[in-house]
């Protein structure tokens, strides 16, 4: 590459290299700094060619335009300013630091000990003041052309009553996967490859949900230790798709994953983590926002600003309160909306971002912004409504046009199961899309993003298997990961080849999966649980980017079964509206019917009383869903109508028989029992009034017939 011999004052937005066909602006905020300076290195990263200084400034933010520059460069920034700890300042331009707008970034971080602004090691080392240069083991942005041809892809716009998320890794899906191309496989390009959308079709889920894809960082202890970041959750560039996932290197390909996802009518929504960065804290590296202006870009201690507010258990949280880092995360979520075309975001402990100044403020302006925005108000937005500060817990809290992950569903559901007791009124909340904590604001039953399984802790399998987590891989004594997980064994921990206890296991993985897509709200699986993926008992496997965390998709009978079921049940879910409600029930006669919207039962017959719910004992319970009752229309005004159906529960560990109801006179037909291997119920019509054997620890689901119905019904 030639040295760069023209520079012209540029324009301050929009912020980021940007290439507009026939030279590249260069836009960086700092309000701290006194001089900036851009870095072009060679096509391979290795050598510094030359330094730009940018002498413009406006409104804070610097900038210049080079003619000369094309896509391809490869670049980073030197920020001058006062390195002053206790004051908050940490700029050190001996550092190379990476554009927090930067489209594309390249290469790996490597780790040493000129990453850092201070002297590793050294005595009071944050206050100390580093010399080393750091470029050599700094990954450089790269400027884009943004170009693709997303011809006539438009977003599936899934109605929100009708999805089914799948919490998929790029990386884990397709990793093992023998139908994939080698070359393609755990890349973007593998997880739009025919296989991988023919198999996501079969299964009937309507929304991908992808584990954090922004450019991240492998943190330096792990690094050392033979592990990585696999998860992702440690950002560093907002703007980036992680580029060890792509195949070809360039940023298309994402784009194009989209697009294919799209055409299969499949909805893609990214796991974003703006409530932190991969630089830690006061004792962390200096990769891009603590050297471009760390008081800026980050929440530090009023008391001590050498140190920073930490609401994650990361080491800092970013300062949504700056309007330039606010304006940041705006532009980052409307980039990823506008150039790739995601149809909406799950964002890591969103209640970090809430945060205006220390307790978390539902209206804050964040939330305002987002309410206001003609893109971004129109995608889907979900939170995980907590962070780890003061107050953070916020489930029930966020605002109309969120919706949350529901984590006491996910409780309430595995104690129901692995047979405590006192739960049936909480467990009849959560099954009918948790009216208590999302009805009181004008929510729906979407609100609710209901789970049993998710990337962090247990998979399906293991909680069925493990009564403690086996964490010993991750290197830190087994005490990282939670310790209360609900989980039960079933009398054996880990693999058995008892077929009794792998039995039980099966069932209670059928109850758990029925269970989750048969509720009010919004189903989220987590990938792999329907054909059975363990992790060996590793309920924090942040770290293992191995076959502790891909899928195995080698399948044997057991997984063959599962997999069948759970694509039985999404498909009753997907064929009746009554299991996705769009409001919540009512309990009482709806249109002059004589029964109600939904009937709660007790095994001996009869509706259920207020004394009955409190009966710690209680385990086994009834519930009638009217679909002739529903009250809602369809997407062209027509009233929408279903059969009405009963749901039996029996957590007990010995089979209750359960009185069916009597609803003029009509009979009943059995559509599904998990007490059987492949869970098909045994056929048959069953009258009102008799007796159904309700198994052990199992879930049934009859359809009500008329009353002239006949056995070929």
């Amino acid at each position: 590459m030639n040295p760069i011999s023209a520079v012209w004052p540029g324009r301050p937005h929009p912020r980021g290299a940007t290439w507009d066909g026939e030279g590249v602006n260069f836009a960086l905020f700092s309000e701290h700094a006194h001089k900036v300076e851009l870095c072009i290195f060679d096509d391979e990263g290795r050598r510094e060619l030359q330094r730009v200084e940018l002498r413009e400034q406006t409104d804070l933010i610097w900038h210049c335009y080079l003619p000369e520059a094309r896509p391809g460069m490869l670049y980073g920034y030197r920020v001058h300013g006062p390195y002053q700890p206790e004051e908050g300042h940490r700029f050190n331009p001996n550092k190379l630091l990476l554009d927090p707008y930067a489209r594309h970034i390249d290469g790996p971080v490597r780790w040493s000990d000129a990453l850092f602004g201070y002297t590793v090691g050294s005595e009071r080392a944050d206050l100390s003041f580093d010399r080393r240069d750091s470029a050599h083991g700094m990954p450089k942005c790269k400027v884009i052309d943004p170009a693709f041809t997303w011809g006539e892809d438009r977003r599936p716009r899934v109605p929100w009553n009708d999805m089914i998320i799948y919490e998929a890794h790029v990386r884990g899906f397709t990793m093992r996967h023998p139908e994939v191309p080698p070359a393609m496989r755990g890349k973007y390009a593998g997880l739009s490859s025919a296989p991988a959308i023919e198999y996501l079709k079969r299964l009937g889920v309507t929304t991908v949900e992808l584990m954090p894809v922004h450019a991240f960082v492998d943190d330096r202890y792990l690094v050392e230790r033979g592990l990585s970041n696999y998860w992702g959750y440690n950002t560093i560039g907002y703007f980036a798709p992680e580029a060890h996932y792509s195949a070809s290197g360039k940023v298309a390909e994402f784009k194009t994953m989209v697009k294919t996802l799209h055409s299969a009518g499949l909805e893609v929504i990214l796991d974003v983590v703006y409530n932190h960065t991969a630089e830690g804290g006061q004792l962390g590296p200096t990769l891009s926002f603590r050297g471009v202006d760390n008081a800026s870009f980050y929440r530090l201690m009023p008391q001590d600003r050498r140190r920073y507010a930490d609401y994650t258990g990361c080491g800092n949280t970013l300062n949504m309160v700056h309007p330039r880092v606010l304006q940041m995360i705006m532009d980052s979520l409307r980039y990823w909306v506008t150039e790739m075309h995601v149809d909406g975001f799950r964002f890591d402990l969103a209640s970090a971002l809430a945060r205006e100044l220390h307790e978390v403020d539902r209206l804050g302006a964040f939330f305002d912004i987002l309410r206001q925005d003609p893109v971004l108000s129109e995608v889907k937005l979900i939170a995980e409504p907590w962070d780890l500060g003061e107050g953070g817990y916020q489930v029930g809290n966020f605002p109309i046009g969120w919706s949350e992950w529901n984590d006491k569903y996910r409780d309430t559901m595995r104690a129901y199961w692995k047979g405590d007791g006192g739960l049936i009124g909480e467990f009849a909340q959560r099954l009918t899309g948790s009216s208590d904590l999302y009805r009181r604001s004008g929510r729906r039953p979407h609100a609710s993003i209901n789970f049993v399984s998710a990337h962090d802790g247990f998979t399906l399998a293991d909680l069925v298997s493990y009564n403690h987590k086996h964490n010993e891989a991750n290197q830190e004594g087994n005490r990282d990961g939670h310790d209360n997980n609900l989980s039960w064994n079933c009398g054996v921990e880990g693999p058995t080849g008892d077929p009794a206890v792998r039995a039980l296991r099966a069932r209670l993985q059928r109850n758990l999966l029925a269970t989750l897509l048969l509720s009010q709200g919004v189903p989220m699986l987590l990938a792999g649980d329907e054909t059975g993926r363990s992790q060996r008992g590793n309920n924090n496997a942040y770290c293992q980017d191995n076959e502790v965390s891909w899928i195995d998709w080698r399948l044997d009978e057991e997984k063959r079964k599962l997999l069948a079921f759970t694509q039985r049940i999404i498909a009753i879910r997907r064929a009746h509206p009554l299991f996705r409600r769009r409001d919540f029930y009512k309990g009482h006669p709806v249109r002059g019917l004589e029964s109600k919207d939904i009937v709660w039962l007790r095994p001996e017959g009869g509706e259920m009383s207020d004394d009955e719910w409190n009966q710690h004992f209680a385990r086994c319970l009834g519930v009638y869903l009217a679909g002739e009752a529903l009250t809602e229309t369809d997407e062209r005004g027509r009233p929408v109508r279903d059969q009405n159906f009963l749901l039996l529960f029996n957590a007990h560990h010995e089979a209750i028989p359960f009185k069916l109801p009597d609803y003029a006179g009509s009979r009943w037909r059995a559509q599904l029992d998990t007490a059987f291997e492949d869970g098909l119920a045994v056929d048959g019509i069953f009258d009102a009034g008799a007796q159904y054997d309700l198994k052990g620890r199992s879930l049934a689901l009859l359809r009500q017939l008329s009353a002239s119905a006949s056995e070929a019904a």
